[in-house]
């Protein structure tokens, strides 16, 4: 699969595993400027932003490593944006999912909590 390819069928290999655990889906690749959030669900009382990441291989390290400062950054305005024109009352979270998938295997992490807004 070339990297496109790949971070679509990432994305809804994610999608197909939060749907299975009960997570409702808002909308997919919600985008305010040039900035997105891959997933936007709920989970119970919560509003979920996920930033789904997928690679080939973790030979550089583990795909939410990409997740960094600056990546955060651009989510968490993407988010309040969001939450604004929708006017969310209740809690936001911030979930990473990191995929590897190759011919070999899938592995799926999850990591709930990723990271949060700072002051």
């Amino acid at each position: 699969m070339k990297h496109d390819e790949l971070g679509k069928w990432g994305e809804a290999y994610a999608l197909n595993y939060l749907l299975q655990l009960g997570y409702i889906l808002q909308t997919k690749n919600y985008r305010f400027n040039r900035m997105e959030i891959d997933l936007i669900m709920t989970e119970g009382q919560q509003l979920v932003m996920i930033e789904v990441k997928t690679r080939h291989s973790a030979e550089f390290g583990e795909p939410w490593r990409a997740v960094n400062y600056g990546k955060q950054k651009q989510i968490i305005r993407v988010a309040n944006y969001y939450t604004k024109a929708i006017q969310w009352p209740h809690e936001v979270r911030f979930d990473v999912v990191s995929i590897v998938h190759n011919s070999n295997h899938t592995d799926l992490t999850h990591i709930q909590n990723a990271f949060y807004p700072r002051a």
